[in-house]
């Protein structure tokens, strides 16, 4: 399929003024020392800023309160946002509130619209999306949390793992077999489970990225529900359709995911730069020194490698839907997560023991590529995806297709009279 995009000026424009904002006002937040109620709090303005200029909720239909701008120019926007851990909130498009958005949107009935989308959508409830479980995370099939249809509830029980903001959300999403006794693919739910419902307990993780649980925006948590009892009216979807939903919420989010570690990369990248133009070292700049420029030259071509896979993945889902971009998806997940690690590194490394200080981002940006690696799927579950998808595309050949004895053997049968005509 033949593919291109380009961008018009008036979202150029847009662009532009999201990419100072971020720069001007969102970068200062960083360094503040804020807890997660003061930043929410200081992003306020920022917040009404952003829906006065059109740019909140963007991976929104317009209906839902959102721009409907279509994958290729939410990759974009996410591409400036990704700069900071802190701007996606800004504008209204974080995770998981975001993909959570796009899954209740898809499936809510109108009542759960306006109880849950609604305010959401506003910035007035914070939710979670309650999947993974410990050990069987790269393999859904093996989830044991079950809900049991008990009259007009499902009384849900099991344990799910690294569940994103679950301690700070107002809703779980949380998927559960519903039915054993079927396929894992047809036997699983979604339930919207208010945080406050009886019987749910749920412990802090610390992590990689943040150890001390003070994130401003982020925190995880194993979460155990015990007898919880939620309305039948709270089943998102149809039940058994939780895998088919899940596969829609994940798809798109992937390429939000790939393209903010492209705006990390180029923060990082521009790190990298201005140190090597700064410092001078055993008689000549750091730029000057042929390792350095390998490490420029190598870092450039793979964030802009990247950054195309990534946009021809975002407009491959504009144009024929997120299953027919599983490939592509996949593809950009794995590989923009190892580009990520590898720009980051480079750029500590030029800082030598500054750049492994908390006197630069560096060190926290790095921490926090590692998790790249593992969310939404570890990168082997979708390297082996990929493999299975190209692999059907070809037969097995013996003599191997290439073998020249055999093509030459075909060639001359096929030219026979031509090489006769002139003497071969």
């Amino acid at each position: 399929m033949a593919w291109d995009f380009s961008t018009d000026a008036e979202y150029a424009a847009k662009l532009d003024w999201a990419r100072q904002v971020v720069q001007d006002e969102i970068y200062p937040l960083e360094v503040l020392g804020l807890d997660h109620r003061a930043f929410r709090e200081l992003a306020k303005p920022l917040q009404e800023k952003v829906k006065a200029n059109g740019l909140w909720a963007a991976h929104l239909d317009p209906q839902l309160g959102g721009q409907g701008y279509g994958q290729v120019k939410l990759g974009l926007l996410h591409e400036i946002l990704g700069a900071s851990d802190l701007a996606p909130y800004v504008f209204g498009c974080q995770a998981p509130d975001s993909g959570n958005a796009e899954l209740i949107a898809l499936a809510a009935t109108p009542a759960q619209r306006t109880t849950w989308l609604e305010p959401l959508l506003a910035g007035e409830l914070y939710s979670a999306y309650s999947m993974t479980e410990q050990g069987t995370g790269s393999d859904p099939k093996q989830f044991t949390t079950r809900a049991v249809r008990e009259g007009d509830s499902y009384v849900l029980n099991g344990q799910k793992w690294f569940v994103g903001n679950a301690s700070r959300s107002d809703f779980h999403i949380v998927m559960a077999v519903t039915n054993p006794d079927v396929h894992p693919y047809e036997g699983m739910s979604m339930l919207i489970v208010p945080t406050n419902t009886p019987g749910i307990t749920m412990r802090p993780l610390a992590n990689m990225h943040d150890v001390a649980l003070d994130d401003p925006l982020y925190i995880h948590d194993e979460v155990t529900y015990t007898d919880v009892r939620i309305p039948v009216e709270n089943l998102l979807g149809n039940e058994g359709g939780a895998f088919v939903l899940a596969q829609k919420r994940l798809g798109p989010g992937r390429i939000h995911h790939s393209m903010r570690w492209i705006g990390q990369c180029r923060r990082a990248f521009d790190m990298l730069c201005e140190r090597a133009v700064t410092i001078s070292v055993h008689g000549g700049r750091l730029a000057e020194k042929q390792m350095v420029q390998q490490w420029v030259a190598e870092s450039a071509a793979a964030i802009e490698a990247a950054r195309l896979l990534t946009l021809q993945a975002a407009w491959k889902i504009d144009q024929t839907g997120s299953s027919s971009a599983r490939v592509e998806i996949a593809m950009i997940k794995y590989h923009g997560a190892y580009v990520l690690h590898d720009v980051l590194d480079r750029a500590i490394q030029i800082y030598g023991s500054l750049g492994y200080s908390a006197d630069m981002p560096l060190e926290a940006m790095y921490r926090w590529s590692r998790a790249a690696r593992l969310y939404d799927g570890p990168d082997e579950v979708h390297k082996v995806s990929v493999a299975k998808q190209m692999l059907r595309g070809y037969s097995p050949a013996l003599p191997p297709t290439e073998h020249i004895p055999t093509r030459q053997a075909a060639a001359r049968e096929k030219y026979a009279s031509e090489l006769k005509r002139i003497g071969l």
